[in-house]
């Protein structure tokens, strides 16, 4: 066999196998269908559909940073200790915090299924870092039940815009809660909300804390009251809210509480309860906030208790870019009766009767 024959058989077996080959089907998989990340705008802004599901979820939060200074007693202010001589003196009071929220909706024939968390990280003074967790609830139709803030608050609408709007106390915040929402048109809402409590006013028995709320809100502002049933020392106390939009650029708010002490006197620290944090029978709140433009609100609040207790708040808010906004404060304290001041149950002692402070906040939400 010579050289061209041998090539010659070679190029005709490999043609016979490629054509061979070639008979048999090829199969290709077929790509899987992309699964994009759809809009949700039924309950606002920012809202997407988780996929597979029907379920809308957002995510958000911000980052705060304060630098406070002052003395103490304001809530500005902070006591330390010298290093090398051990001497008591003034210092900066900061913190920075990171807030991570989530909010979710979801339509069944029940009504609107709402669930929403907030954690929050704070690192306070240099540390150590403090988690807490604020809220995590759900709420199906009108009734909620979970981690949340007293209604006795955040339905009467808190205070006013100052960072510093608890110098006179007017409530404190954290506790579990079974609650309902009512809303009957027209502007009117109400709300019933059964409560646990926080701290050293959780309940001491089966019986839950009682709050109760009216509101009606209109284009000129609101009218709000509520009223609670403490359970562990068998008092009611309440609260009475007017805001008023003076204009586009001017709101005005009065609130005044009320509380029985008949044993709170003799058993609460310094007559205080979760419904009742001021010092006395009565405070009152009043406030506003004036909107320079788009960007610059001015905010004020002047508050007084029933135990000679008064402060005074003021601000400057600045929105830099959207999201990011600077507030300026200034608070001033005189303390009254005995001589201390209370924030979530915490007691503070004044270093003198009036007391200044000031706080540079800067926060961005997302």
């Amino acid at each position: 066999m010579n050289i061209k024959s041998l090539l010659l058989g070679s190029a005709a077996a490999l043609i016979a196998v490629s054509g061979a080959r070639a008979a048999d089907a090829v199969t290709v998989a077929e790509p899987e269908p992309a699964e994009y990340v759809k809009i949700c705008d039924v309950y606002g802004t920012g809202y997407f559909y988780i996929p597979g599901t029907e379920t809308c979820l957002r995510v958000g939060g911000y980052i705060r940073y304060d630098a406070g200074f002052g003395d103490v007693g304001t809530l500005d202010g902070r006591k330390t200790t010298d290093v090398q001589d051990g001497d008591s003196q003034n210092s900066w009071k900061k913190n920075a915090r990171f807030a991570l929220k989530t909010w979710t909706g979801q339509e069944t024939e029940l009504g609107t299924l709402k669930t929403y968390t907030e954690t929050r990280w704070n690192f306070p003074n240099g540390g150590p870092t403090a988690t807490s967790l604020n809220f995590a609830w759900i709420q199906l139709g009108g009734l909620r039940v979970g981690k949340d803030e007293t209604a006795y608050d955040s339905f009467i609408g808190y205070a006013g815009n100052v960072i510093q709007d608890t110098i006179i106390p007017y409530g404190i915040k954290d506790t579990n809660v079974v609650q309902y929402y009512f809303d009957a048109g027209n502007g009117l809402s109400a709300v019933v909300s059964l409560e646990e409590g926080t701290g050293a006013y959780t309940i001491d028995s089966y019986v839950p804390h009682v709050v109760g709320g009216l509101k009606y809100k209109g284009d000129w502002g609101a009218l709000t009251g509520v009223v609670a049933y403490d359970s562990n020392y068998e008092e009611v106390d309440g609260k009475v809210r007017l805001d008023v939009n003076v204009s586009k650029e001017l709101s005005l708010f009065v609130m005044g509480g009320y509380g029985t002490t008949d044993n709170s006197d003799d058993f609460a620290p310094s007559g205080r309860t979760q419904y009742k944090p001021w010092g006395g029978n009565w405070a009152v709140w009043a406030g506003g906030t004036y909107k320079f433009n788009a960007k610059t609100s001015f905010n004020v609040q002047a508050s007084a208790d029933d135990d000679k207790n008064y402060a005074l708040a003021a601000n400057v808010a600045y929105t830099i870019v959207p999201g990011f906004t600077i507030t300026t404060e200034v608070d001033w304290d005189h303390f009254g009766r005995f001589g201390e001041k209370t924030i979530y149950g915490n007691f503070t002692k004044a270093d003198k009767k009036d007391s200044w402070g000031g706080i540079v906040r800067f926060q961005r939400n997302f």
